[in-house]
């Protein structure tokens, strides 16, 4: 679900955004951001049965250029609460200003989480980690590089205000302006162990990406069929205590 679309790019996660391939594929800028319309933007108040719903996709939910239309963003939001949204930014220094009026403790309904793609990025989760949410989450893709998820941010280990982490591989083409980057098997087996030791913590991985498909010739496109993977890395786990409808 996409209140708005378009985006900035801010980090190296954002080199090959799928986002921009997709609208260049229809002679689309971007970097050009703009809201749905009226009737799309609140279509999830007429679903009757509960979903669980990523929205901004194709953009950012705390950027900038939507200041103007995300209290109508959180009026839908606020407004289905038999829903389960999953919002996800590469922007959490912007989400305390943004976050509706009657947030409290956050709302039962929405999850928040930010984008890890490398030990830099790291940061992110350690701003997050101070913002009231009832559910807090990681996604590790594209994972770039190694990560200790065990790392500590002026002395605390910032993983133990999450509970759930995503790890996927970057998806792209072999030439042209959207290719992937290398990943390597033993990123994923190093997130998985140490993370193990957080009990809390319920990890999905979610693809292995373009590189390892072509490396461990698997046939999916993305290499998201986990019945293709070694069996230790097929987890797909959700929070515990968390019922969701995919």
């Amino acid at each position: 679900m996409n209140f708005w679309s378009g985006c900035k790019k801010v980090s190296e996660g954002c080199k090959y955004c799928y986002m921009y391939r997709i609208k260049e594929k229809y002679n689309q800028s971007g970097s050009n951001i703009t809201r749905i319309s009226d009737n799309r933007f609140r279509e999830a108040m007429t679903w009757e049965d509960p979903r669980l719903i990523f929205t901004c996709s194709m953009s950012d939910f705390f950027i900038a250029e939507a200041d103007g239309w995300r209290e109508d963003a959180w009026d839908v939001i606020r407004n289905t609460k038999h829903h389960t949204w999953l919002i996800l930014t590469k922007r959490p220094e912007r989400i305390m200003d943004c976050l509706p009026e009657d947030w409290g403790e956050g709302w039962d309904n929405v999850w928040l989480g930010v984008t890890v793609e490398n030990q830099k990025c790291f940061e992110r989760a350690a701003v997050l980690s101070k913002i009231p949410a009832k559910i807090r989450f990681i996604s590790a893709e594209p994972l770039l590089e190694e990560i200790d998820f065990l790392a500590r941010i002026d002395g605390e280990q910032v993983i133990n205000a999450f509970q759930w982490v995503l790890i996927g591989g970057e998806s792209g083409n072999e030439y042209g302006n959207y290719r992937y980057r290398p990943s390597e098997i033993a990123w994923y087996e190093r997130a998985i162990k140490d993370l193990r030791t957080c009990p809390d913590v319920a990890i999905f991985v979610k693809q292995m990406g373009s590189h390892l498909r072509k490396i461990m010739k698997l046939k999916h496109y993305h290499g998201g069929e986990p019945s293709e993977w070694p069996e230790h890395l097929r987890i797909r786990e959700f929070p515990l205590e968390v019922s969701v409808q995919v």
